[in-house]
C-alpha cells in the first residue's frame, strides 16, 4: 500500500485588494448590491498546486534493461548507470564475436595442419603390423579378413572392426576423415600416434613411449582454438549475467526513485471578498511502499 507523508509550509502573504468593476457590478439597489456584496466576501480557495512528478514502474524498468541493458537505468534518468551497462555490453559482446572468429582462424589452420601432417593411412597399416604384438590372441589369419584398404583407400567399417578386435589400449574407433572428433583423437590419444609423419615405423611402439614431436605441437595448436573458445563462451556468460543484473538493477532504481523525498514550490491564492491574499507554499512529499 503506498503511503504519503505531506509536508506543506506556508510563507509571509502577500495582500491585494481587487476593484474589479466587472466583479463588483453594483445596481444602485440596496436589496440587490447587499446579496453582491455577500457573495463577493465569500472565502475563496484558489490553489495552483500541481502534481510533483510520476511514479516509474520497476516492472517496465526491469523489463527494458533485461532487453537492452542500461535501458531501464535511462527510464530512470540515471545516465552514468546507463552508460556503465551500455559499455559493457558493448565490450564484452565484442570480445564475444573476436575471440570466436580466433577460433575460427586457429581451427582452421591445426585441421590443415593435420591434413598434411597425419594419414589415415599409414595408421592403419602401423595397426594391421602390429595388431597381434597388440593383442597376442589375435591371429595373423584374423587380422588378414579385415579388408582395411579398398581400391587404395582405407575402408573406415572394417578399419574400426579391426581396432575393436585389438582392444587394449586401442581404447578408440577412429572417427569419419573431416569429422570434429577425427581432429579431436589424433592429437588426444597416443593411440593414433603412428599416423603423424615423424612417427619412426622402424621402431617398436607400445603404449606409454614417447610421442612424436608433430603430436605434441598439434595438440598445443588445437588446444589454442579450445581456449578462444572458452573466452568467447564466458563473454557469452557476462552478457547474460549483465542482462539480468541491469534489469535488477533498474526495478530497484524505479523503486527507490518512488520512495525519494518530492519538494513542490508554488503560489496559492485566498479570496476574502475584495481582498486578495496571496502566499508562496513549498510542500514536501515522500512516497513509500508498505
Amino acid at each position: 500500500m503506498l503511503k504519503k507523508i505531506f509536508i506543506t509550509l506556508i510563507f509571509s502573504s502577500v495582500g491585494i485588494f481587487a476593484q474589479d468593476t466587472e466583479e463588483n457590478n453594483f445596481t444602485g439597489s440596496l436589496h440587490l448590491d447587499s446579496k453582491i456584496a455577500f457573495e463577493n466576501t465569500l472565502i475563496n480557495f484558489d490553489n495552483s498546486d500541481q502534481s510533483s512528478g510520476e511514479r516509474k514502474s520497476p516492472f517496465l524498468a526491469g523489463l527494458l534493461s533485461f532487453v537492452i541493458p542500461g535501458a531501464g537505468q535511462a527510464y530512470n534518468s540515471e545516465w552514468w548507470k546507463t552508460a556503465i551497462f551500455i559499455a559493457v555490453e558493448a565490450a564484452v559482446i565484442t570480445a564475444a564475436v573476436v575471440y570466436d572468429g580466433k577460433g575460427d582462424d586457429q581451427t582452421v589452420f591445426f585441421e590443415n595442419f593435420a591434413d598434411q601432417h597425419w594419414s589415415p593411412s599409414q595408421y592403419a597399416q602401423w595397426t594391421i603390423e602390429n595388431a597381434t604384438t597388440i593383442n597376442p590372441a589375435l591371429t595373423d589369419e584374423q587380422v588378414a579378413s579385415y579388408n582395411i584398404f579398398q581400391n587404395g583407400s582405407v575402408n573406415w567399417n572394417e578399419l574400426n572392426a579391426l581396432e575393436n578386435a585389438i582392444g587394449h589400449w586401442y581404447s578408440h574407433r577412429l572417427a569419419p576423415l573431416g569429422d570434429q572428433q577425427y581432429y579431436e583423437m589424433i592429437g588426444k590419444y597416443p593411440q593414433f600416434a603412428a599416423g603423424w609423419d615423424d612417427f619412426d615405423l622402424n621402431e617398436p611402439y607400445t603404449y606409454g613411449d614417447p610421442l612424436p614431436s608433430n603430436f605434441h605441437y598439434y595438440a598445443g595448436e588445437r588446444g589454442k582454438a579450445n581456449d578462444f573458445y572458452s573466452v568467447a563462451k564466458t563473454m557469452v556468460s557476462i552478457t547474460i549475467v549483465n542482462h539480468i543484473l541491469s534489469a535488477a538493477e533498474a526495478a530497484w532504481g524505479a523503486s527507490r526513485y518512488n520512495k525519494t523525498l518530492d519538494v513542490e514550490v508554488s503560489m496559492s491564492k485566498l479570496n476574502l471578498g475584495y481582498y486578495s491574499e496571496y502566499y508562496p507554499k513549498i510542500s514536501f512529499t515522500y512516497n513509500f511502499d508498505l
